[in-house]
C-alpha cells in the first residue's frame, strides 16, 4: 500500500503497533505456560493483561484522530513465536528454560518500546497530543514491565548462585 502522506505514515506506524500489541498479548500468554516458575508465569500473565489495556488505549487513539486501523503484517512476530518454540523445546535445563523465557519476553518489550518512542514524537509533532499522552502511557507500561523482567532475570541468576554455593 502505498503512502502518501504524513498521516497515512502515521496511521499505518499506530496500525502496526495495534496489531503487534495484540498479537504480543498472546505471545506473553504462551511465554507465562512456558515459564514453569510462578513467578514468572504471573509476571507474564500480568503483562498479557496489561497488552489488552493498551489495545484499548489504541483503539481510542484512533477515534481521537478520525480514523480505523490499516491492514497490516504480522510477520515478524509470527517468526518470534516459531523461533521461540523451535529454541525453548531445545533447551534441557530449567533454569535455563526461566532464563530463556524472560529474555524473549524482554526482547518483545523493547520491540514494543522502540516504536511506542516513535509514535509518541510523532503524534506530538502532529499535534495529536491527546494521543501522545494515550501512547506514552502505553511507553510507560513497557518501560515498567522491561524493569521488572530486568528484576526477574537478576532473581533467577541469584538463585541459581546460592544453590551452587550451598550444594
Amino acid at each position: 500500500m502505498p503512502i502518501k502522506s504524513a498521516k497515512e505514515l502515521f496511521v499505518t506506524m499506530l496500525s502496526h503497533v495495534r496489531h503487534g500489541t495484540e498479537r504480543s498479548a498472546a505471545i506473553y500468554r504462551e511465554l507465562s505456560e512456558s515459564a514453569q516458575n510462578p513467578e514468572i508465569q504471573q509476571a507474564l500473565a500480568a503483562r498479557a493483561f496489561v497488552s489488552q489495556q493498551d489495545l484499548a488505549k489504541l483503539d481510542e487513539a484512533f477515534k481521537l484522530i478520525g480514523e480505523k486501523p490499516v491492514s497490516v503484517t504480522g510477520k515478524l512476530h509470527d517468526l518470534f513465536v516459531e523461533d521461540f518454540r523451535r529454541e525453548l523445546a531445545e533447551i534441557q535445563s530449567p533454569e535455563a528454560k526461566r532464563l530463556f523465557v524472560l529474555a524473549k519476553a524482554n526482547h518483545l518489550s523493547h520491540m514494543r518500546t522502540a516504536e511506542y518512542v516513535t509514535l509518541v514524537a510523532a503524534a506530538d509533532v502532529s499535534g495529536h497530543h491527546g494521543v501522545g499522552v494515550l501512547l506514552e502511557s502505553c511507553l510507560g507500561d513497557h518501560l515498567a514491565f522491561a524493569e521488572r523482567t530486568k528484576r526477574l532475570i537478576r532473581h533467577v541468576i541469584e538463585t541459581r548462585i546460592a544453590a551452587k554455593a550451598t550444594g
